[in-house]
C-alpha cells in the first residue's frame, strides 16, 4: 500500500512529504491566481498581466520537474 504513495514522488527525487509540500504550495499559489482573474474580469484595468505571467512562471517549474523523470 505504501507504493501507491511514494511510487511518483520518488520518481522526481522527492519523499512524500516533500511532494505534498510543493503540491500544497502549488494548489495555494493557484487560488491566488485564480483571485487575481476573477478581479480582474470584473475590473479590466486591474491584473492585466500578473496572472497569465504567474500561470506562464509555475508552467515552466512543472515543466522542469516534468523533464526530470524522463
Amino acid at each position: 500500500m505504501k507504493n501507491i504513495f511514494t511510487k511518483h514522488p520518488h520518481a522526481i527525487g522527492e519523499t512524500y512529504f516533500q511532494h505534498l509540500l510543493k503540491g500544497v504550495g502549488f494548489s495555494i499559489k493557484l487560488v491566488f491566481i485564480a483571485l487575481k482573474v476573477f478581479i480582474h474580469a470584473i475590473f479590466p484595468c486591474f491584473f492585466e498581466h500578473s496572472a497569465s505571467n504567474k500561470v506562464a512562471e509555475l508552467h515552466d517549474v512543472l515543466q522542469k520537474r516534468k523533464n526530470k523523470i524522463s
